[in-house]
């Protein structure tokens, strides 16, 4: 009686109980509302390659209720029948109730748990062989573990997939399979000197996401390619000096990290063997760039990246090959790649989501990763990654458990790929997790041991991997109205193609060849600010506020309502000044219009920049000619780059006329005649005296 109502009890909590289910990737147990945990840990050997090979699984059992539960079994389900194709496999993962659980249960693959106390835990192992499933071909068949009250009730189930593989007389296709790992972080810096957090040291240390990337650099084999943005090494360059962080308006010096260094130095070190491609410099948006016209931008980006990559990680960076946000890009963005930077930098290879470029038709087979599509300058390549390949390498957890299940998905689905029908010719394949990933060191670097391992893979540089001379007819860029929603704003980019104007004067009045602010500018236009552009605006407004805090060190002096200049006469010269408080020396052209024509007349032409030193004024003689009447009249000075762009704000300047000019040559020629006639009477009236005086003398002469 006892058992019998405990087996009622139990079917009634498993009547009402929720279905469980978990999404591929996820944690490897199942948990019951009875509060029973499994766990699978070990799965040995990878795959069978014999009948009778020994196929050995583990794992635990555990208890979290309150009370003992008695009459559990451990058992294996299996079914006979391999997958069909990857879809069958996507399906049997994605639904966990039991309608689509394998429908065999083997009596030899079991383990009885007499009871399982409270909150205990039991470990378990089972065998089993090919020859007891009644498997006979290479390809993926469908595995789950299950505990069960009674043999009647399941309280936990995990499913996963065995993998055989046996001797056959034609040996199973090694396609190529390029893994592409990126370093690619989102800008921490406004302008070069100063940081707006201090997340960046935090993640280049300890459990960081950045030094996790450096540790799986390390032990990574060879042939794996790393996608890199020069942005995260130039802004790990500059805390590995003196910096600046600002947070809540607050500016602090900062000493050189010496975490950075030592990060920059590892990574490059674990690289220097590894094919590397670079992003453009700060992994721009390149599709919102394209639709907002900030054409510049991408070509810019492109150059700054190039230049970047082989300065702070070696001088071998690939830079022709990109991997745009989300994987996927529109024919504008495309054409704007293309194009790039005229000899300087273009793209002539792309790496997109294979959903980005779906076959035309659909596909029963995988298609082969490369193919070709035309762009304004000719065809360019176009490798797609796998997205359930490209899924197992981002399982969060990495624990013990999901690490085996993504393996063992790895590893059926590769042999999965080989096994498909009408393939007489190796593929390519690509796999490539999302760009900001947090990986475990542990599942990635296991995936990477397992698949230098597997027969029917072989490892390869996504360099290698070429369009074949028969390739799988596609449809054309899929760029969906979701997809553009995702891109940056119109609103927010229309705040950075300004400060990138102004940005670009700064270079244009001290003839760099690379502006300071065009790295600033670039960061502003980062994918990071998809989702997130409150963080891209409130560093948008300090990098706005540095632009036009130097273009404010340029000036026009002694302007101001209260300091007019004054012109003396119908015509002269006003001297203009301009004080260059820069670090360095600048030209210009200087533009003076009258805004009253009819009280004053402007004609002057500069027919060569203004150079002025650092420090120092410059000043230029403008000839102004003033109407008969008297009175005040402004002019417009504008201060031009050497392109003759217009610099800084126009400046308005009051001219006081006088009108004075053939009054004062009346006065002047009256006074010089008054002057003149006093000397003569002066001179006369001496003359005179002196004969007087000769005369008197004369007399008295005379006399005696």
């Amino acid at each position: 009686m006892i058992r019998k109502a405990a087996l009622l009890a139990v079917l009634s909590a498993a009547l009402f109980a929720p279905t469980v289910a978990t999404a591929p990737g996820e944690a490897a147990a199942i948990t019951s509302r009875q509060g029973v945990n499994l766990t699978l840990a070990t799965i040995t050997p990878d795959y069978a390659t014999e009948r009778g090979t020994e196929i050995k699984v583990t794992g635990t059992v555990h208890n979290a209720g309150t009370a003992a539960l008695p009459g559990l079994r451990v058992r294996v389900r299996y079914d006979s029948q391999r997958f069909a194709d990857r879809a069958a496999m996507s399906a049997f993962q994605a639904d966990q109730t039991t309608l689509t659980q394998p429908r065999q249960v083997s009596t030899q693959s079991s383990m009885v748990l007499p009871e399982l106390g409270a909150n205990a835990s039991q470990p378990f192992e089972l065998t089993m062989t090919p020859a007891q499933f009644g498997l006979t071909a290479f390809g993926a068949y469908p595995l789950a573990v299950e505990v069960v009250q009674w043999d009647a009730v399941q309280l936990a189930s995990q499913r996963t997939f065995l993998t055989y593989a046996p001797p056959t007389p034609q040996p199973p296709v090694r396609n190529r399979l390029a893994f592409v790992l990126p370093i690619i972080d989102q800008p921490h810096r406004a302008d070069e000197g100063t940081f707006v957090d201090a997340k960046l040291s935090a993640a280049m240390t300890g459990k960081g996401r950045l030094a996790t990337l450096a540790r799986i650099a390390e032990a990574a084999p060879p042939s794996v390619t790393w996608a890199i943005d020069p942005a995260v090494f130039d802004d790990a360059d500059a805390m590995a000096k003196e910096h600046t962080l600002s947070t809540k308006g607050a500016k602090q010096k900062r000493p050189a990290d010496n975490a950075a260094s030592q990060w920059l130095t590892s990574v490059r070190t674990s690289l220097a063997d590894n094919p590397v491609m670079a992003t453009p410099y700060a992994d721009p948006d390149v599709t919102a760039l394209a639709h907002q016209g900030l054409d510049d931008q991408t070509g810019l980006a492109l150059e700054l990246g190039a230049q970047k990559a082989r300065q702070l990680v070696k001088p071998d960076v690939g830079t022709s090959t990109y991997w745009p946000a989300g994987g996927r890009l529109d024919a504008d963005a495309l054409d704007l790649l293309a194009v790039g930077k005229p000899n300087v930098a273009k793209v002539d290879k792309v790496l997109l989501d294979a959903a980005n470029l779906p076959p035309q038709t659909p596909a029963t087979t995988t298609p082969d990763a490369a193919t070709t599509i035309d762009t304004v300058m000719g065809p360019i390549t176009v490798l797609t990654a796998d997205a359930e390949l490209s899924r197992t390498l981002e399982e969060p957890s990495g624990t013990a458990g999901s690490t085996l299940l993504s393996r063992q998905r790895f590893i059926a689905e590769t042999a999965m790929i080989s096994a498909e029908p009408g393939q007489i010719r190796p593929r390519s394949l690509v796999i490539a997790p999302s760009r900001r990933w947090n990986p475990s060191p542990t599942l990635v670097t296991t995936l990477l041991k397992t698949a230098g391992k597997l027969p029917w893979l072989r490892l390869t540089p996504l360099d290698s991997i070429k369009p074949g001379a028969t390739q799988v007819p596609r449809a054309g860029l899929t760029y969906t109205a979701q997809d553009r929603k995702q891109e940056l704003g119109a609103k927010y980019l229309a705040r950075v193609k300004e400060t990138a104007a102004k940005a670009r004067l700064t270079g244009l009045v001290t003839g760099r060849p690379q502006p300071e602010f065009d790295a600033a500018v670039l960061r502003l236009s980062s994918s990071a600010w998809r989702g997130g552009q409150r963080a891209g605006r409130a560093i948008a407004k300090l990098v706005d506020d540095a632009v036009t805090a130097r273009i404010n060190k340029v000036s026009i002096t002694g302007a101001g309502p209260d300091r007019p200049r004054t012109l003396a006469g119908r015509d002269g010269d006003v001297p203009i000044s301009v004080k260059n408080s820069l670090d360095g020396p600048i030209s210009l052209y200087i533009e003076v219009k009258s805004n009253n024509p009819e009280l004053l007349q402007v004609a002057y032409q500069q027919p060569e920049p203004l150079p002025i030193g650092s420090g120092q004024s410059g000043t230029v003689q403008v000839p102004m000619t003033a109407s008969p009447a008297s009175g005040d009249a402004t002019v417009t000075v504008q201060l031009l780059t050497t392109d003759r762009t217009p610099y800084g704000a126009p400046v308005k300047l009051i001219v006081r006329t006088t009108g004075y000019t053939g009054i004062a040559l009346v006065i002047v020629g009256a006074a010089l005649t008054v002057m003149l006639a006093a000397v003569v009477t002066r001179v006369l009236r001496r003359r005179s005296q002196r004969r007087t005086a000769r005369a008197a003398r004369a007399r008295e002469s005379e006399t005696v």
